[in-house]
């Protein structure tokens, strides 16, 4: 199974209406300017697109909304976040039936499953449709964790073409790299330790923060993979504070607030999620005022 996936792919949000509903007209635009701003690919109803807070007609109805948008100027991936391993096919055939370009698949959510569980969980999701997989393992969110030797006795499996790695521990690259060499392709899933992940070895970039910062981030992962590293560097320590954001559980209210605050989106997140408030909310303000009014100029960036 080939995918030539590799870039920026932006992790959409779903945007909502004041009473909550799915603003599909909304969500539309989004996805629109993420890619005419640059995207290489757009992840929807994942963590950042609220996937776990959508009926399943809803989400049927994202993923319709964004490859109907993305009309094949880039990878649209489909976040699979379901309860059961049968639902996780279901959503799986779905996509495919749409006509989207490939699977973001989660463990199993609720139940944190053992290693063979979760292996099984996998495999079955695999078989399902022939889209290409990309793994995602964030332990800090969902619990379970997917190892590196976990992703290596899935390699026999060949729609699963991908991994996207969120623990934060960076060596888990090296460590899949030595277990199977560059059969998978290796994502970045966690926005402030995106440099270090380039540098060892990362394609591509699930990022947050480059719903708020598209251009920004563009230029980051850019500059990282032809190896300007000073000029890289510059631009990081810039986007630093802001790429904290993505790691915090309460990531989706802060992304979001800050898509608002550049008028990019809104920043209604489906309860039980709660807007920010109080100190929570002074500090993101605090964050993006500051990030603004240092907004680096591009065309002087390498």
């Amino acid at each position: 199974m080939k995918a030539n996936w590799q870039g920026v792919f932006p992790a959409a949000t779903t945007q909502f209406d004041g009473e909550y509903r799915v603003d599909l007209a909304a969500t539309r635009r989004v996805i629109e300017t993420l890619i005419r701003d640059g995207a290489d690919g757009l992840i929807v109803c994942g963590t950042v697109g609220e996937g776990t807070s959508l009926s399943a007609e809803e989400k049927r109805a994202v993923l319709e909304a964004a490859r109907e948008v993305a009309n094949r100027r880039v990878p649209v991936l489909a976040g699979v976040a379901e309860y059961t391993t049968e639902l996780a096919c279901r959503l799986a055939r779905d996509a495919k039936r749409i006509g989207l370009d490939g699977l973001m698949v989660l463990p199993a959510m609720v139940y944190g499953g053992k290693p063979r569980e979760t292996l099984a969980h996998f495999r079955t999701v695999a078989a399902a449709t022939d889209l290409p997989i990309m793994l995602y393992n964030n332990p800090p969110a969902y619990r379970t964790d997917v190892t590196p030797a976990m992703v290596a006795s899935l390699a026999d499996v060949d729609t699963i073409v991908s991994i996207k790695e969120s623990s934060g521990d960076t060596r888990r690259f090296t460590d899949i790299r030595n277990a199977i060499g560059d059969r998978f392709i290796l994502f970045c899933g966690l926005d402030d330790v995106v440099l270090e992940a380039v540098m060892l070895g990362c394609v591509g970039w699930v990022s947050g923060m480059s719903n708020v910062f598209p251009q920004e981030g563009n230029r980051l992962f850019a500059l990282a993979r032809a190896g300007q590293w000073a000029e890289a560097r510059r631009l990081y320590d810039w986007f630093m504070p802001l790429l904290h954001l993505d790691a915090r559980s309460d990531l989706v209210q802060c992304i979001k607030l800050c898509e608002q605050i550049a008028g990019r989106g809104s920043e209604r997140t489906r309860p039980p999620r709660l807007l920010l408030e109080g100190a929570e909310r002074a500090e993101v303000e605090a964050v993006m005022r500051a990030a603004l009014s240092r907004r680096p100029n591009l065309a002087k960036v390498a």
